[in-house]
């Protein structure tokens, strides 16, 4: 039998949330944004964040372990498959080739997320830079209504399925995390 790890949270004031208010980079005490790209952005954006939060100062272990036999999801396994997908929509926006899977094909972005540090900064570092890549390409149409790419998906399309993507992983991220050590949280 294994040990359950107990529940908890960094957060004094509400014991539904991650951190404190006053600790959340998510709220930066700013006004909501205006305009619908901007807002788009931001949710984005959080939800990014989010995801880096849920994944902050685990050991490689932990990163890599899985929760639900015989599913290969883990927290380790989001970033590289959030990689991919980032990838996989700037592929979506250009008219050139497709670049290749980062990871290789099928289930390579989960099945290879192994407890391996070296693993672990590639998973980061590959996340960090295809999100750059996909911003960048999208920044070059400020125009929600621009088609892009073979397929002339909506710039609004493409980010709203971004936010997609990174908002139901983060609810899996929610789960994996408090398998891990328990930790709770929005």
């Amino acid at each position: 039998m294994t040990q359950k790890p107990t529940r908890w949270t960094k957060s004094s004031v509400h014991p539904d949330m991650w951190v404190d208010p006053d600790d959340d980079p998510r709220d930066t005490g700013e006004a909501s944004p205006n305009g619908e790209l901007a807002t788009l952005h931001n949710y984005l954006s959080n939800y990014r964040l989010t995801l880096g939060m849920k994944c902050a100062g685990l050991e490689p272990e932990q990163l890599a372990r899985r929760s639900v036999p015989p599913s290969t999801m883990s927290l380790l396994g989001l970033l590289r498959h959030l990689a991919e997908v980032e990838r996989d929509w700037g592929n979506w926006i250009t008219s050139g080739d497709v670049l290749p899977k980062i990871y290789g094909p099928g289930g390579a972005d989960f099945d290879g997320a192994i407890a391996d540090q070296t693993v672990v900064d590639a998973a980061y570092a590959d996340l960090m830079r295809e999100q750059a890549a996909t911003d960048a390409l999208l920044a070059e149409h400020p125009n929600p209504d621009d088609r892009l790419g073979k397929a002339g998906i909506a710039v609004r399309e493409l980010l709203v399925h971004r936010i997609e993507e990174y908002a139901r992983h983060c609810g899996h991220a929610d789960l994996l995390r408090e398998c891990v050590d328990g930790r709770v949280g929005q």
